[in-house]
């Protein structure tokens, strides 16, 4: 079966009232409707792992020629293009992993309204390249099928 990865940014929904203005109350659901959804995806074993990360001031870039290493805090992409956290998942087909990104955009927001919060939904290729020609080749694939 095919697997995508189901990532959700800082990008805001509908309401671009930052998580900090919500009550108590709106987080928890927003909390609670995340995991009843994690564990239905456990429970069809869909689910192959998922993670939410630090905020983006937490991130370090690396860069390094082999020999001397700099790290630095930037510079980075506009915060609300940073991935917030993902999802794995191990699905019949695209449809179901569609599906699956739909439910995570209706996540509750303020006032019990589903965010509509953009939700990024990309294949993973079946085979990575191992060859300069195998690298053209998936490039021109747009980075392998995804198995779909």
């Amino acid at each position: 079966m095919p697997r995508y990865l189901i990532g959700v940014t800082f990008a805001p929904g509908d309401d671009p009232a930052p998580m900090d203005l919500w009550s108590a109350a709106e987080v928890d659901a927003h909390l609670a409707y995340y995991d009843a959804l994690n564990d239905e995806l456990r429970a069809s074993g869909e689910l192959v792992s998922l993670t939410v990360l630090t905020l983006p001031g937490r991130a370090r870039v690396v860069r390094s020629d082999g020999h001397a290493t700099d790290v630095s805090d930037g510079p980075f992409a506009e915060v609300h293009e940073w991935l917030a956290g993902f999802h794995v998942v191990d699905v019949a087909d695209e449809a179901r992993a569609l599906e699956i990104a739909a439910r995570v955009s209706a996540v509750p927001g303020r006032g019990g309204v589903a965010t509509r919060q953009p939700v990024h939904v990309r294949p993973f290729p079946t085979t990575a390249p191992a060859t300069a020609e195998e690298m053209d080749l998936w490039l021109a694939d747009g980075g392998g099928t995804g198995g779909a």
